[in-house]
């Protein structure tokens, strides 16, 4: 009887410091948060300055695939140098489109046609998207996978853009000298 009764209170004890530790996690756990840009055009100029493509999420407020995207995936990136803005559904700011006019996010995401949280897009010169867009989580085993190939590609168009446009001006300097 001795023996029920101290068993029952080891697992009484074990199942109070489980959920003190699951609150202290939660309390703890900070929120990571990525950042909301005012102006595309200023994000993405700061991404083609850094040689990078502007990785852009549209995220959904409460998603918990959003949630490990952006926690496990981009955040990591974004501390290694690339330039990754956030952009929610359901949201009212305004923010500055690539074309210069002002829209809201949730506007900005229907003229995307963006239809699942989380979708990861990338783009480079001019707002171009430049690889494509991963819609959803996938299976957390292969996001890694995925986001790193499409980033390759984005990286990828976008040096190759910086050096068709560094041949573009050495080409007009020439025929400027030329004529």
């Amino acid at each position: 009887m001795k023996s029920l009764l101290q068993r029952r209170t080891v697992v009484q004890r074990l199942m109070v410091g489980l959920a003190i530790a699951g609150v202290a996690d939660a309390v703890w756990a900070a929120h990571i948060a990525l950042p909301v840009t005012d102006s595309l055009p200023n994000a993405l100029a700061n991404a083609l300055q850094a040689k990078q493509p502007l990785v852009v999420m549209a995220s959904l407020p409460g998603c918990p695939f959003c949630k490990l995207v952006r926690e496990n995936y981009l955040h990591p990136l974004r501390d290694s140098g690339l330039q990754i803005v956030q952009i929610d559904m359901r949201d009212n700011r305004s923010i500055v489109d690539f074309d210069g006019s002002s829209i809201t996010q949730d506007a900005w995401i229907r003229k995307y046609g963006i239809k699942l949280a989380p979708t990861v897009l990338f783009f480079g010169i001019q707002g171009r998207e430049v690889a494509s867009r991963l819609k959803g989580a996938y299976l957390p085993d292969f996001y890694g996978a995925y986001l790193d190939e499409q980033l390759a590609i984005a990286r990828q168009a976008v040096a190759a853009n910086r050096q068709s446009q560094a041949n573009i001006n050495s080409l007009n300097i020439v025929l400027g000298r030329i004529s």
